[in-house]
């Protein structure tokens, strides 16, 4: 399933109807008694006590909480610091009130908020999304992992402690953060932060990124194939400069492999840019760059460029649809992979050894046999190869990290993506976020420098 599809699903993901999905937060940051309670939603309370009735939809928020499964709850939230976040987000004191008085709705409405926002953070991620620049990844795991269904399961299982567990990335470089973590000094607070921050990034990804993918830090100029969570290859990458042509973060999926690829000329370019009159006006220098133009009727000018070595898309480009445009391909100007500062594309990522790749991902997804790819990429024909088994491909933005030779480090922050992240995570905890980016869109036109 294409990841964007998760986009419908909405507030029913988390295992609650809409109405008492909103409640969970309600309850928790309003109506549980406090003044002094974080108040992170502007929501007006049904209820100015706090008591739930049985027929007020809220109800489906709450759980019942035995005083062991509660103390087992604050247990979590006192460590939680472990895995970046900070327990006092979750109001641990307020808990530790309520678990003193015994078995009462204020416990469990308490209880029941409590593990709704630690969910919440642990699974999705604590920043909001208005603070993840150019993020447009869907996470799947809220509708894998449902908040209510979680609760129901450890309550009755009496494991609430297994949550951490459950909900944490599988990745083995989330790991790695978070023994840094544990290492650093408490006095180097900005060597925390950065921790914190890169920590969180995992958790906007799916919890599972799958048995094979390909995976692309952007600071880091480096893609990666992976299988069974061993790095099969590396690549060296281009990716887009700052500004506008900065290389969005997506979760996509390869269908095909292009060889030889055509490029069809943006009309901003072949008009704007005047290249529709150039290539019709001064055919032998259209001749020499592989381009043919056609002019309707009406005047419009179309203008493709065909495959060959000289061709923007390089020899191959690996073809997952998206509204961004984005993709990996290869590139006539090999040479700027020797480049220390490789943020220069409009967007695309340029991929070094790029026949390899789309050799090896036409193989892996059961599209071709090696001698089959091999003859198709020297054919200098266009050839699109559909793979039988699809492989997700991961834009990220880590700023620290381990690198493809197994070492953590700094890389540097390219677009200034970290301020925004750092901000949230110093900040008050924000309820009722939104699930995917409202950011605009921007078609990447022109995959060549």
């Amino acid at each position: 399933m294409r990841m964007r599809r998760f986009l419908t699903v909405g507030l029913a993901g988390i295992g609650l109807s809409v109405s008492s999905a909103a409640s969970a937060q309600v309850l928790f940051a309003q109506d549980t008694l406090r003044q002094d309670d974080p108040a992170p939603v502007t929501v007006t309370p049904v209820f100015e006590t706090g008591e739930v009735v049985q027929d007020d939809p809220r109800a489906a928020a709450v759980q019942p909480w035995s005083v062991d499964n509660a103390m087992a709850l604050l247990a979590v939230i006192e460590g939680i610091g472990s895995e970046g976040l900070e327990p006092e987000d979750y109001r641990p004191d307020l808990l530790r009130e309520e678990i003193a008085k015994g078995e009462s709705r204020a416990l469990d409405m308490r209880a029941s908020g409590a593990f709704t926002w630690l969910v919440e953070d642990l699974r999705d991620g604590r920043t909001p999304m208005d603070s993840r620049r150019q993020w447009f990844v869907v996470d799947p795991d809220a509708d894998l992992l449902p908040t209510g269904d979680l609760m129901t399961q450890l309550l009755e299982s009496g494991s609430v402690s297994d949550i951490v567990e459950m909900l944490t990335p599988v990745h083995a470089d989330y790991a790695a953060l978070r023994d840094a973590l544990a290492e650093t000094a408490p006095d180097d607070a900005e060597m925390r932060r950065l921790i914190r921050a890169n920590m969180d990034r995992w958790r906007w990804l799916p919890r599972d990124l799958g048995g094979q993918y390909l995976l692309t830090n952007v600071p880091e100029y480096q893609l990666r194939l992976m299988v069974n969570g061993n790095i099969i290859r590396t690549y060296r990458t281009i990716v887009g400069a700052p500004g506008r042509t900065a290389t969005p973060q997506l979760a996509e999926t390869v269908e095909g492999v292009v060889f030889n690829p055509t490029w069809t000329v943006p009309q901003s370019i072949v008009m704007g840019e005047g290249l529709g009159n150039r290539v019709l006006n001064n055919p032998t220098w259209a001749r020499n760059n592989g381009y043919r133009a056609t002019k309707g009727a009406d005047g419009f000018i179309t203008v493709v460029q065909q495959p060959g070595p000289g061709n923007s898309l390089g020899m191959m480009k690996l073809d997952m649809p998206n509204p961004h445009a984005i993709f990996l391909h290869d590139t006539p100007a090999r040479n700027l992979f020797d480049s220390a500062n490789r943020a220069r594309s409009h967007g695309c990522i340029r991929v070094e050894r790029a026949l390899e790749l789309a050799m090896t991902v036409a193989i892996l997804g059961g599209g071709a046999s090696r001698d089959e790819a091999v003859a198709v990429s020297q054919s200098g024909d266009y050839t699109r190869v559909p793979v039988e088994r699809t492989i997700p491909v991961y834009i990220t933005y880590f700023t620290y990290g381990v690198d493809v030779d197994g070492n953590l480090r700094k890389f540097d922050d390219l677009y200034d993506r970290d301020a925004p992240v750092l901000a949230a995570l110093d900040g008050a905890r924000v309820g009722n976020r939104a699930t995917f980016s409202s950011e605009e869109v921007v078609p990447i036109e022109r995959p060549g420098a």
